[in-house]
């Protein structure tokens, strides 16, 4: 079985003074442009504060132990290469370092970079298909970062 993908390629779109980009760094800097336009921390969260909170992450055994159960295998991997397949086959044994690691990273505001990245990947919504607002963003996130395993 080949290990290729298949993906579409985004045809030529137009900036902002109607001007068609061809060139496949300018046509994803210009999605990165529109996404991070609409999608940017300080417009979705202007109520959040970055400081220290007195509240104590706990991470709940037991949710871990239901997030795991509901992991596919088959799933894209995110930009920390890190296989789904790893936390379903690590099974019961990996629910007490999973739940160490995430409560490490959050009670010390150090979460990995790459639990911070995701690789964007625009999907042709209908209509003009060199209208730049019509694609949307999917991101692939890590498999690590995007489970709700705790409470606060």
């Amino acid at each position: 079985m080949s290990n290729v993908v298949n993906r579409e390629n985004v045809p030529a779109i137009k900036d902002n003074n109607g001007t068609l980009i061809t060139d496949p760094l300018e046509k994803a800097n210009s999605l990165n442009s529109y996404y991070a336009s609409l999608f940017s921390w300080e417009s979705c969260n202007p109520e959040i504060q970055l400081t220290k909170s007195d509240k104590h992450f706990t991470v709940n055994i037991n949710i871990i132990r239901k997030r795991l159960s509901t992991i596919g295998r088959k799933k894209s991997v995110g930009p920390d290469g890190f296989r789904r397949e790893i936390l379903k086959l690590g099974g019961e044994a990996m629910i007490p370092y999973l739940g160490r690691l995430l409560g490490i990273t959050m009670n010390n505001n150090a979460i990995s970079g790459d639990w911070k990245k995701a690789i964007v990947i625009p999907i042709y919504k209908g209509e003009d298909r060199s209208v730049i607002g019509n694609y949307r963003p999917v991101s692939l996130t890590s498999v690590v970062c995007k489970k709700k395993w705790s409470t606060l």
